[in-house]
């Protein structure tokens, strides 16, 4: 296997910034790729209201891209940093990218996002090209790049360094696909001969999701299960036929964690550590949970745990239906998340009147969630559709059993009760009480200690780490390279 040069092209990426699962697959992938000896550069914005307060070295490059965008000529400086050891390339237009929302205000969007993210494309494109060796594979995600696979075979065919390279496009959650009025074209350029419903077309609007399902070489997406998923009406988000026509060169590749950045052996947010054979310390963080968060504290109660956004998609409902007969029978429940205002009000109101058995902290902590995988008992996901899912790939690293619908990646990455090997628990309907019924069984098993310990330590013992993903990431890029 020879070495590979990948660039990542991307909108977010951890450490710098991050608002999800992308995010963390932006910072993790890459390292992952180059634990396998190939070279990797990670380019995205420079979103100085986040970055600038990070323990980051920020160096200029002393070169900068002049680029046209909605009638304005721009000049866009690059900034390196690496993290890691991991090489990023930054890219600076503060009033473009100095925001304090990544992609928005808190529960919007911002009118200009199109040209945020095709300008920034179109730089990164420029920044790759400038790159010392000639690139192999340039690796996209989500619509905010998927307008690179159509300008690089359209715009970009004069860059020697990138003119061959081959594009892989990641759907991360199809539900977001950059739908914007079809007045963009001319504003910045696009090439329109691509603008028809076989093309990036939409409903007379320019849609950047369709745009690299089209013209990628590869799509992937973030589990197998989910790339079937969204072969189907209930899951495409009315691009299920469009995403059929190009079912050849889509594939499921299930997300990875960084095992260095999720160990209960050695997370110094913990009361104390802990690990496989050696689950003492995690009766220690149970109890420091129930302490900070003021509940009774009880070994023998059941601790359940959520950390999610407050949305739909991630069926808050099916939780909040619940929560009155959860409590009534005793159990716990600690959630931490925000977004839809209702399911905070509703939330922040149980957890008022019933003080020692529930706790909501809203927004996002990462000290407590660490203590949450920690100090849970088990880990909640009902979610209505979920790509890959990265919260039970974390709960089952710290002995946090979940408690799932079976969708997507929930289903291809935690194994159901009663089989065997089981790691959690899946239920089918999204419904309340097909969610209240897995709870039970979880409940039932938890108070048979033997099955429950033996639960546990399979899902401690998981292998959830980048290792397999990566090495099928690098079998994509080579069979397309081999293809020419």
């Amino acid at each position: 296997m020879s070495q590979l040069n990948v660039v990542f092209i991307v909108s977010e990426a951890a450490p710098l910034a991050k608002t999800g699962g992308l995010a963390d697959v932006a910072g993790a992938l890459p390292q992952a790729l180059r634990h396998l000896n190939h070279q990797v550069t990670v380019i995205m914005p420079y979103y100085r209201e986040h970055i600038d307060k990070l323990d980051v070295t920020i160096t200029r490059t002393g070169e900068s891209v002049e680029m046209w965008g909605d009638g304005c000529q721009r000049f866009c400086p690059l900034h390196r940093a690496e993290v890691d050891g991991l090489n990023f390339i930054l890219v600076e237009q503060d009033d473009l990218y100095a925001r304090e929302g990544i992609y928005g205000p808190a529960g919007g969007a911002y009118e200009d996002n199109l040209l945020r993210y095709v300008l920034f494309d179109r730089v990164a494109l420029e920044a790759a090209a400038r790159l010392p060796d000639k690139t192999d594979i340039i690796h996209c995600h989500d619509w905010q790049t998927g307008m690179i696979p159509v300008l690089l075979k359209t715009q970009y065919q004069h860059c020697r360094n990138i003119a061959q390279a081959k594009t892989v496009f990641t759907i991360h959650n199809l539900a977001y696909q950059g739908v914007f009025p079809s007045e963009w074209l001319s504003r910045l350029g696009l090439p329109t001969h691509h603008f028809h419903p076989n093309g990036f077309e939409f409903h007379n609007q320019i849609n950047c999701m369709k745009a690299g399902v089209d013209q990628a070489d590869a799509i992937t997406t973030v589990s197998p299960t989910y790339a079937k998923e969204i072969l189907t009406p209930e899951y495409g988000c009315e691009l299920e036929g469009f995403l059929q026509n190009h079912a050849n060169k889509l594939q499921g590749i299930v997300n990875g964690l960084d095992l260095a950045q999720w160990d209960p052996s050695t997370d110094d947010a913990l009361q104390a550590t802990y690990r496989a054979g050696k689950i003492a310390g995690k009766k220690k963080c149970k109890q420091a949970l129930q302490q900070a968060c003021g509940l009774t504290v009880n070994e023998k109660t059941p601790v359940l745990t959520l950390i999610s956004r407050l949305a739909d998609q991630k069926g808050i409902d099916l939780l909040l239906a619940n929560v009155r007969q959860w409590l009534e029978r005793g159990y716990q429940l600690v959630v931490l998340g925000s977004g839809d205002a209702r399911s905070e009000h509703d939330l922040h109101q149980w957890a008022k009147a019933h003080p020692t058995q529930m706790y909501f902290w809203r927004g996002f902590n990462e000290t407590l969630a660490r203590q949450m995988y920690a100090g849970g008992d088990m880990f909640l996901m009902p979610s209505r559709f979920e790509p890959c899912g990265l919260g039970q790939l974390m709960a089952m690293r710290y002995g946090n059993v979940p408690v799932v619908r079976a969708t997507g990646g929930l289903s291809d990455t935690v194994t159901a009760y009663p089989e065997k090997g089981a790691t959690g628990f899946h239920f089918q309907d999204a419904t309340p009480e097909a969610f209240d019924v897995a709870v039970e069984e979880a409940v039932a098993v938890f108070r048979t200690p033997r099955t429950w310990s033996a639960i546990r330590t399979r899902a401690l013992k998981r292998d959830s780490s980048w290792d397999a993903s990566a090495k099928a990431y690098v079998t994509l890029y080579d069979s397309l390279l081999a293809n020419g």
